[in-house]
């Protein structure tokens, strides 16, 4: 069955989109950290990202708990660690260095959502106005079987009835194939975009640019 989502949803005030949020290891915008903290199930930091969680939200620490907090701990300064320990926060240390901290942080992420249908068809809303030029489909944990509509660079069109298990799909993964550097299918001045489709047997994600205030 095909569920349709609007990605960016989440960052309207009037959205019901809820999320799971992993926070990176950079500055943060405090605008959208608010919008994005009250619509998420799930919250976590990559390692260095609770410094940032933690002095965005100096004076109120206490009300922005990340569920946990995960990578080799060489970024999170000692009193940051101390303080989210304090809390309560769990702490999980992953220290493989041939993976980085967000993709350690994600691969837990997937284990705490349990029973999450991520396999299947899926339709994106991509006309909110808070779209970027950009989007791409990253592989998780494996090669994927793809077809998608709606984008610039398709992969194999599902005008042509191919399904996740035709042997023709383009098939995404690292070293091979990776959809990075995406956009939206272009459509005339004043009209809004096709929405995308994506087909897939495999997790994936999907990563797309915003933009604020016009930029």
């Amino acid at each position: 069955m095909e569920k349709e989502l609007t990605p960016l949803d989440c960052l309207l005030p009037s959205g019901t989109l809820r999320i799971c949020l992993i926070i990176l290891n950079q500055p943060l915008d405090k605008d959208y950290l608010h919008i994005l903290w009250r619509k998420a199930l799930l919250r976590a930091c990559a390692d260095g990202a609770a410094n940032h969680l933690y002095n965005i939200t100096a004076g109120e620490c206490g009300s922005f708990l990340p569920d946990y907090i995960s990578g080799d701990f060489d970024s999170i300064t000692a009193e940051v660690k101390a303080f989210y320990a304090d809390k309560g926060c769990k702490l999980i240390e992953t220290a493989n260095q041939d993976l980085t901290d967000f993709t350690k942080c994600l691969a837990i992420m997937v284990e705490e959502i349990q029973n999450r249908k991520l396999q299947g068809s899926h339709r994106l809303g991509v006309n909110t106005g808070l779209e970027g030029d950009w989007c791409s489909l990253i592989p998780v944990g494996g090669p994927c079987q793809t077809i998608t509509t709606g984008l610039k660079w398709n992969l194999t069109a599902v005008s042509q009835g191919l399904t996740p298990e035709d042997k023709d799909n383009e098939v995404l993964q690292f070293g091979k194939l990776v959809s990075t550097s995406n956009t939206y299918e272009p459509v005339e001045p004043g009209h809004p975009k096709n929405p995308v489709t994506v087909i897939t047997d495999q997790p994936l994600l999907w990563s797309m640019g915003i933009h604020k205030n016009g930029d």
